[in-house]
């Protein structure tokens, strides 16, 4: 089995974001989660990755952004990435509607920044599980934890990023695509998409999830990362 794990955040998160993973994983591997919010290009905040990754191969695992971060490392150094997940994410460039709306959420971080992990809330978790507070909390305490100036950075590599999808036919090693049936932001579609590009990646689809598996359906992950960290 593999023995490093590299876990990469989605926007506004940290390692908090993979916690009930990285436990639930507890000495199958050594876990580590990377620092993304010091660039604003994808190129840029693959080389942090890198920079951070432990020495030789690893297991790489990327969230929302974090997986557009992911697809940007295995164009940059595959021979380094021994098997990759790809949680909640999609290998599409950003559309014009959604650069228009992230542009939006930064004025408005400008003004009010607490008012912006508000709005977003709500698109990141499963209808039912907008009452929990312990997972509404984690989210803000994590967003006010990286601040309004890294999402300003991360906004802008979002925006820049390139359409992947050319590239996921090069993608060799064993792949998991993990998609929330009830993901507002990433529809199980775009998952779908990214899965049949990568050849014999696995999706895996979530029940009862939004677009923060990790923390939503915490054993439900698990399991997949297991299979997924177990495959030859």
């Amino acid at each position: 089995m593999t023995r490093h794990l590299l876990f990469l955040p989605g926007l506004l998160e940290d390692a908090e974001a993979f916690k009930p993973l990285i436990e639930g994983l507890g000495p199958r591997v050594t876990s580590s989660v990377a620092d993304l919010t010091r660039s604003d290009t994808m190129a840029r905040l693959a080389r942090d990755a890198l920079s951070q990754a432990p020495p030789g191969r690893f297991a790489l695992a990327g969230h929302s952004m974090g997986g557009y971060v992911a697809l940007e490392v295995m164009r940059q150094a595959p021979e380094r990435v021994e098997r990759l997940a790809l949680l909640c994410t999609n290998a599409r460039p950003d559309s014009p509607e959604s650069t228009e709306n992230r542009r939006r959420l930064l004025a408005l971080a400008e003004r009010d920044f607490p008012a912006v992990i508000e709005t977003l809330t709500p698109k990141l978790l499963a209808p039912r599980h907008l009452a929990d507070v312990s997972l509404t909390g984690t989210i803000g305490e994590m967003a006010l934890a990286v601040g309004k100036e890294a999402f300003r950075r991360q906004q802008e590599a979002i925006i820049g990023r390139i359409d992947s999808r050319p590239h996921l036919k090069a993608i060799g090693c064993p792949a998991l695509v993990v998609a929330g049936r009830e993901d507002a932001l990433m529809p199980v579609e775009l998952l779908k998409e990214l899965a049949d590009g990568i050849p014999g990646a696995r999706l895996t689809v979530i029940e009862d999830c939004g677009h923060m598996a990790a923390i939503e359906q915490p054993a439900k992950v698990l399991e997949a990362f297991v299979r997924w960290l177990e495959t030859t």
